[in-house]
């Protein structure tokens, strides 16, 4: 988790895998970042995990995340 004056920002690069592969879910501050690539077959070929906890004086309901062309996923949230 990284500051950037009163934002907390969190980025994963998830760019082997399609937007709709990329589910972020957020509870109780806590982060977590799934991927999972699958195959013609219907194999899991690749996946990605990612969890973090957010700072106990994060605004939970300005927590948004965005992702780039270049498959940057920026999650962020203001300090209270």
């Amino acid at each position: 988790v990284r500051v950037q004056g009163d934002t907390y920002q969190v980025v994963a690069d998830v760019s082997h895998f399609e937007p709709p592969d990329v589910v972020v879910t957020i509870s109780n501050c806590h982060v977590a970042i799934q991927a999972q690539k699958v195959a013609e077959d219907g194999t899991i070929c690749d996946t990605f995990t990612h969890k973090c906890q957010l700072p106990e004086d994060t605004d939970p309901l300005s927590v948004s995340c965005a992702l780039t062309e270049a498959g940057t996923l920026v999650i962020t949230a203001q300090r209270r």
